[in-house]
């Protein structure tokens, strides 16, 4: 195995988030750094200088106000905003740990990852997030704060930000550059396990900068680029490849879109030239200009030079569509533990492939065809779960859980996962069995499977209880013989109230989209479970294929 090539301007002794940070304030105070729409909607611009002015007034304001040290945890629930991206760096350079929580996430999961963490403050948005918190048991020396104005005891951020002049915050990231350490840890980011509980993973500065640095090593940036962010930020493909390339690369401007809804809009105002992207989306611009291909630059602000594809696998016939069209797709590979940049796929004859690794990282497959990881973009490990963390790492390498191959000239090719983890094509990471155990508490439910995997939303196969719906429908007076009730439209409606009641609790994208109820147990005679009655997915879903295939024809039912 050859060594890897190194990572240009990356010194493991030396380099942090907050020394990228203080060389871009550094090297033209007034250049554009950041643009977003103000509350008018109208596009603001902030430079370098305006942009560490105010990280360093809210750095200050969490020492001085919430008492935030290092490696204190600083967590948040927000939406995309310059005050994410501010909250983020401010905490950054006070050597603590950014504890980014989804948006979208229930109030109880959360509480759940506040208790694990236990930060000293938890930033919210505003009253939307604050309510879906208001009744959770929170730890008692949290405390809470939001950008907006949110009852008590929430402390309204906005009023206590002081305003530094360009010398005094240059004088406090230069001291900050001195006392945060490469191998501190930077930031905690929670992705789903096997069971459905939340594991952190922890990323140290060493790990996130070298990371950006390699990604815009392997994928030129330009003097002038203009990179549009629209993914949420609380993912780790985001953070890393809009936020920190940006940190990393000189030169760039970032520009914030209002939304997912807005993103159309977004891209003809900010004209980028830079985008990252789910493969869903992609592949849903394809499906809309298919009739008219010659309009896609235009779709994209007509300036755009490539697109990144990441969160789930790109399928080839839409990477080499936007290339037929004038535009770069790219596609990577890679994990929350591992920044999350791995490997990047470069050459349009290679598709199919993941890509070769970014520089400083080396990969290998294991005798089980397991993808093996090791450089600096590895986690630090696991929060507070050292024997996950034991399992996972072993002699400086990354068990990945996933399932692949390298080819002679050194292109990784994914094949499976070992992992029980979906990764929707919106690249939501979901673990099924937490959610089919939920399913099956409903006494109408013997036994439930979720796919989704590089589909857009989650659909459900699940097999009825007959003497409990029997019994269930003549209490509701419903007349209908069985198996043929499985299609009554009464009786679907039933399964999804059922269904919507159970997952009440989880976030949008672990919601079941279309369901489809089966009258035959899942066996072990029929290879569909293992002697332990474990689900043997890839049996199941070859068996009901096409139902599966029928159940995303139809249309996912509005929230």
């Amino acid at each position: 195995m050859n060594d890897p090539t190194p990572i240009r301007g990356y010194d493991p002794q030396r380099t942090t988030l907050v020394t990228l940070l203080r060389e871009q304030v550094r090297r033209d105070p007034q250049r554009p750094a950041l643009r977003f729409r103000d509350q008018e909607g109208n596009w603001t611009t902030w430079s370098w200088q305006e942009l560490a002015s105010r990280v360093v007034g809210l750095a200050q304001m969490l020492r001085d106000r919430f008492g935030v040290q290092p490696q204190d945890r600083v967590a948040q629930v927000a939406e995309n905003s310059p005050h994410w991206i501010l909250l983020d760096l401010a905490t950054l350079s006070l050597g603590a740990v950014h504890v980014p929580m989804h948006a979208t996430l229930g109030g109880s999961q959360i509480a759940t990852q506040v208790q694990d963490c236990q930060p000293r403050v938890l930033v919210v948005s505003g009253p939307q997030q604050w309510e879906k918190l208001a009744s959770e048991q929170l730890p008692s020396e949290c405390q809470v704060a939001s950008h907006q104005p949110c009852p008590e005891p929430v402390v309204h951020l906005d009023p206590l930000l002081s305003r530094l002049s360009y010398e005094e915050a240059l004088e406090f990231l230069d001291q900050a550059v001195q006392q945060v350490k490469p191998q501190d840890l930077a930031t905690i980011l929670y992705t789903s396990g096997t069971t459905g509980e939340p594991k952190g993973v922890m990323l140290t500065h060493a790990n996130l900068a070298s990371n950006a640095l390699a990604t815009i090593q392997v994928f030129e940036h330009r003097p002038g680029d203009v990179r549009l962010c629209w993914l949420p930020l609380s993912h780790i493909f985001a953070r890393t490849c809009d936020l920190y390339t940006w940190l990393a690369a000189p030169e760039v401007e970032l520009a914030l879109a209002l939304s997912r809804d807005t993103l159309l809009e977004d891209l003809a105002a900010v004209r980028p030239t830079l985008l990252n992207g789910v493969p869903y989306f992609f592949e849903r611009v394809m499906r809309e200009v298919r009739s008219m291909p010659e309009v896609l630059p235009q779709v994209f602000g007509g300036r755009l030079r490539a697109c990144c594809s990441g969160g789930a696998a790109l399928p080839e016939h839409v990477a080499r569509f936007y290339l037929k069209h004038g535009i770069t797709l790219i596609q990577g590979y890679g994990l929350t533990e591992t920044s999350p940049v791995a490997t990047v796929c470069l050459d349009p004859e290679k598709a199919p492939s993941a890509g070769t690794p970014i520089p400083g990282t080396e990969i290998k497959i294991a005798d089980d065809g397991e993808i093996l990881i090791r450089g600096p973009l590895v986690m630090k490990g696991y929060w507070n779960r050292p024997e996950a963390t034991a399992e996972v790492i072993r002699q400086g390498w990354l068990h990945t859980g996933d399932l692949g191959y390298l080819d002679s000239e050194g292109y990784l090719f994914i094949t499976g996962r070992k992992k029980e983890i979906i990764v929707t094509s919106g690249g939501k990471n979901i673990a099924p069995v937490m959610i089919e155990g939920l399913l099956t508490q409903d006494p109408l439910i013997q036994q439930a499977m979720i796919v989704g995997d590089d589909r857009p939303f989650l659909v459900a196969l699940i097999v009825v209880e007959p003497q409990r719906l029997k019994q269930e429908l003549q209490q509701q007076g419903i007349e209908a013989p069985w198996p043929e009730c499985l299609r009554d439209a009464r009786v679907e409606q039933l399964f999804r109230q059922r269904i919507n009641h159970l997952l009440e609790h989880l976030s949008p994208h672990e919601q079941v989209g279309q369901f489809a109820l089966l009258a035959e147990p899942f066996t072990i005679q029929k290879g569909e479970l293992t002697p332990t009655l474990k689900l043997r997915r890839n049996v199941i879903q070859q068996h009901y294929a096409e139902v599966i295939e029928e159940l995303y024809r139809r249309p996912r039912p509005k929230s």
